[in-house]
């Protein structure tokens, strides 16, 4: 019989399986979107209960779709959208409220009393991330604050907190476990990177009890088994769980010191390996675990970026100024060429490397002849300086030369983008011949740990490559312009 490895990617928009050959090659896919639960406020909410039941579904699809006979898949692998948090009953694995999602900023005014109070640099030591509503640890304390009886119901061990790979475990497995893996704890704001472990203090700042936390697993660990409910005849186990970025770095073979991918998605991740220690940075990015595996930790630096692929949907969905994300690459091609107009997405506040969650949005450099090309052109440009400015943090940061950059993520197939990207870095862009990096990563993780593969797996990929071709003078020319734009949205 055939064997296989199914991975479930549960990522902000939806939630898509996977499944690999004995070899890792992507089989098949299948995915279901979710409801993006946002109201007048701006705060946004998925609901749990509607990303499991999608779970189930989507394997079920998957099977189905790929004819194959289910006794053959031997491992499962998870990558999960990060810091979205998720509170429910420990005894009856229902929700406590729906999961707040990385893009809600709710938590600003806790992480600014917590400010005020002079524990910014606790947070950032301990954790090597800025205190931020963007991680885990204020959305957490929000509930904690907000949600009535939930700190004693927490005291009595009744409560369970945690990311999205959490809630998935623990469902998956029936309740019988609640864990996380390294790359998750690390983007909560809770976990010690140094010391490696949930930190008392940190729990104690935020108002949240430890017996509501979930056991840290190695990222290639035993998560337990699942068997979708009594849909598969015998459990599989579940030996590969990652953060969406973390598992995508992870599938690009960038496995050694130095080596740096982008993921764009909704929002966008940058992430360098920095190898076995970490290197805490001053230049507005931050340190996080990049895994466990093999029994050894891997550090990375990295960015966030609130607002990337979102900025297409935002075009699409609110401006109607494009049918579909495909529309853009030929407008943005027949933009009039001297048109210097900027968009600057802080539509939730600006991430890494700026961090100030009240800085707004704003389209600026506009002339009488600036149409809906130029807008749209400027819209795929402010995804590439982005980009730039996280890895120019990065290269400070960490005094390590860049050779290329991989990226992963739907708006690579946009060749317009890619070949910007790649002029505003002065390197070479390699593009993957697979969107699903998050997803191979853990996929491959798991049939790693199973001993399904071996390291002749991250052979898999063939590479698309984007070599820089603009002038040095109107790259700084452009750059320096979208700096000016990014200081008319902020606040301090």
């Amino acid at each position: 019989m055939s064997r296989y490895v199914l991975a479930v990617d549960q990522s902000t928009q939806g939630t898509k399986a996977l499944l690999f050959d004995e070899k890792g090659a992507l089989l098949c896919r299948t995915d279901r979107p979710h409801r993006q639960i946002v109201d007048e406020r701006g705060w946004v909410e998925h609901d749990l209960m509607e990303i499991y039941n999608n779970t189930l579904q989507v394997v079920k699809d998957l099977v189905a779709k790929a004819g194959i006979n289910k006794s053959g898949i031997v491992a499962l692998g998870i990558s999960n959208q990060r810091e979205t948090s998720a509170c429910w009953d420990r005894r009856t694995g229902e929700p406590i409220y729906n999961a707040i999602v990385w893009q809600c900023a709710r938590g600003a005014a806790i992480c600014e009393e917590l400010t005020r109070q002079g524990k910014a640099d606790l947070v950032r030591g301990k954790t090597g991330i800025q205190l931020s509503p963007y991680f885990s640890a204020a959305k957490l304390a929000w509930i904690f604050q907000n949600i009535p009886g939930i700190p004693e119901r927490a005291k009595r061990g009744e409560i369970a907190v945690g990311t999205i790979d959490s809630w998935l475990v623990y469902k998956l497995t029936g309740g019988r476990h609640h864990r996380t893996d390294y790359s998750n704890a690390s983007r909560t704001q809770l976990f010690n990177i140094t010391d490696l472990k949930w930190d008392d203090e940190l729990l104690e700042v935020f108002g949240l009890d430890p017996k509501c936390i979930p056991q840290v697993t190695d990222s290639d660990g035993d998560f337990g088994e699942t068997d979708f409910e009594g849909w598969l005849d015998k459990p599989i186990p579940i030996r590969g769980v990652m953060g969406d970025s973390h598992g995508a770095l992870f599938g690009q073979g960038c496995l050694s010191q130095g080596m740096t991918k982008a993921t764009y998605g909704t929002g966008s991740s940058v992430m360098m390996n920095i190898g076995e220690k970490p290197v805490f940075s001053d230049q507005g990015i931050v340190t996080s675990l990049a895994w466990k595996i093999g029994g050894k930790v891997c550090y990375v630096l990295e960015g966030n970026i609130n607002y990337t692929g979102a900025v297409i949907t935002w075009l699409m969905d609110d401006l109607n100024l494009i049918g579909g994300p495909g529309e853009t690459e030929a407008l943005a091609r027949a933009a009039n060429a001297s048109d210097r107009t900027y968009l600057v997405p802080a539509f939730s506040g600006l991430g890494a490397p700026y961090w100030d969650s009240r800085a707004t949005a704003c389209i600026c450099g506009m002339t009488r002849a600036t149409g809906k090309r130029e807008i749209v052109r400027a819209a795929l440009d402010c995804i590439a300086y982005q980009i730039t400015d996280i890895v120019e943090a990065m290269r400070k940061s960490a005094n390590i030369a860049m050779s290329e950059l991989r990226v992963d993520g739907g708006p690579t197939r946009n060749a317009y983008l890619m070949q910007f990207q790649s002029d505003m870095l002065a390197i070479p862009v390699r593009v993957p011949d697979s969107e699903e990096l998050s997803a191979i990563g853990a996929a491959w993780a798991a049939g790693l740990s199973v001993g399904l593969y071996d390291g002749s797996v991250f052979d898999n990929l063939k590479r698309v490559s984007y070599i820089p071709g603009m002038d040095e003078t109107e790259r700084n020319e452009r750059y320096k312009g979208w700096k000016d734009a990014v200081k008319k949205t902020r606040t301090n």
